[in-house]
């Protein structure tokens, strides 16, 4: 079992420099509200230019968790309630896949979130309209990028993985999807059996993982080996997804340092020679 490097960081200098010294096979651009100004965007050309100059084939963009700082970018955020961020959304989305298509790249957008998104479920009649809407966005969304986009599960049930019959549900979109093994794992309680049978129940779907650790209790982005997830039974399947890609999405202490996703490269490592 061979273990890739996947990292990631921002369009700022510093940082995907300090990623490439490592010399990944795939690196995860983060971006934020500043990339989508006239200057951002340059910025972030200019920067996957350069990674793919590198050599690094394998690129992701990921959408904007932010709008104005502090609103999580809700794909349920109903247009005639939230035009601003509706808006945001929906450019933002566009400008990420005219890159992906500019430069045979992926876009990664989060199907919800989940601190803000009770907000916005109060805003519909209903909990299934609200999960309708995400549904119709996403199918909105995934017309317009076809093979240059995919959709990261949440904690909340809005668009969670873990849920069979959510699961059976999400299948019939045909969406392209990307994978949280600590969103999954805090969705169901620290629960690995249900974490498995998610991964075994979607490996032909999913071509994107985010390699994270946690406690399964809250969103607390640990570095592989500090939590209770059993990589022992994650990673052969993950490796049998010949066809995706997985980068570590931990939380760092200096964001221009990627030490923390290199220790849980590192674990991997040990832990493939082991098994």
């Amino acid at each position: 079992m061979q273990i890739k490097l996947g990292l990631k960081g921002s369009s700022d200098k510093n940082q995907y420099l300090d990623r490439l010294q490592y010399h990944p096979d795939v690196f995860e651009f983060f971006t934020q509200e500043s990339d989508f100004t006239k200057d951002g965007l340059q910025q972030l050309r200019f920067a996957i230019q350069d990674v793919q100059n590198y050599g690094v084939k394998k690129i992701i963009l990921h959408h904007p968790m932010r709008f104005q700082q502090t609103i999580f970018t809700e794909l349920i955020a109903p247009e005639n309630r939230c035009p601003d961020l509706y808006r945001f959304v929906e450019q933002s989305t566009i400008d990420l896949l005219q890159l992906a298509f500019d430069f045979d790249v992926q876009v990664l957008v989060h199907g919800a979130y989940l601190r803000q998104t009770p907000k916005y479920i109060a805003m519909y009649p209903s909990f299934s309209a609200a999960q309708d809407a995400a549904f119709k966005r996403m199918d909105h969304f995934n017309e317009m990028g076809g093979e240059h986009i995919m959709f990261e599960n949440s904690i909340s049930p809005i668009f969670q993985f873990g849920n069979y019959r959510m699961e059976d549900e999400i299948l019939t979109h045909g969406y392209r999807l990307a994978f949280d093994t600590s969103h999954c794992f805090i969705a169901e309680h620290g629960d690995n059996d249900k974490l498995i049978n998610s991964l075994k129940h979607l490996l032909k779907a999913t071509v994107h993982y985010h390699l994270v650790d946690s406690m399964g209790i809250k969103h607390d982005s640990l570095i592989l080996g500090q939590g209770k997830i059993d990589w022992k039974r994650v990673m052969p399947l993950i490796s049998e997804n010949q066809k995706a890609t997985y980068i570590y999405e931990i939380n760092l202490a200096d964001p221009t340092k990627a030490k923390e996703q290199i220790e849980s490269h590192q674990y991997l490592e040990k832990l493939i020679q082991n098994l």
